[in-house]
């Protein structure tokens, strides 16, 4: 496979170029990189995302509500190699990625995990910190609404 590889980058530099064939493999690693580093965030940084500290973690509340269900159209799907399924992957990592859509569908128990949707991922930008008290992520203009409250109550 190695010398498949080869070959082909040095046919594909003697066609078009070194520094063509350059410009198309970094800016496909650019995007598959970047695509790579969404899913891992969106699949554990989402509103209503299960954290526990060590003596209160519950292994099958962390898989199925600390990663979400990245309910993907079916081309992205498809290309993301249906890690949407990402709370049954935490689940049982060695569920074939061929079977976690079909496993999804077959156990009433994974129908409940609430899916995180292409549009309502875009929500995670703004979720930065845990917020302790009220056991949720949150951003960061609520630390304006703490510091309001905590200066209320200094005062008062």
């Amino acid at each position: 496979m190695n010398l498949a590889i080869l070959g082909m980058a040095t046919v594909m530099t003697a066609l078009f170029g070194l520094k063509a064939y350059l410009v198309i493999q970094l800016t496909v690693l650019l995007i598959a990189g970047s695509a790579g580093v969404w899913l891992f965030y969106v699949q554990h940084q989402f509103e209503g995302v299960y954290w526990e500290r060590r003596d209160d973690w519950d292994y099958t509340a962390a898989a199925l509500q600390g990663s979400s269900f990245y309910k993907l159209p079916r081309v992205l799907q498809w290309f993301s190699g249906n890690i949407g399924f990402h709370h049954i992957h935490h689940l049982s990592p060695r569920i074939p990625n061929y079977h976690l859509e079909k496993c999804h569908n077959a156990n009433p128990l994974f129908q409940r995990v609430k899916p995180v949707t292409l549009f309502s991922s875009f929500k995670s930008f703004t979720l930065r910190l845990w917020d302790e008290q009220q056991r949720e992520l949150v951003g960061f203009r609520h630390l304006r609404t703490f510091r309001k409250q905590a200066g209320r109550a200094a005062r008062g």
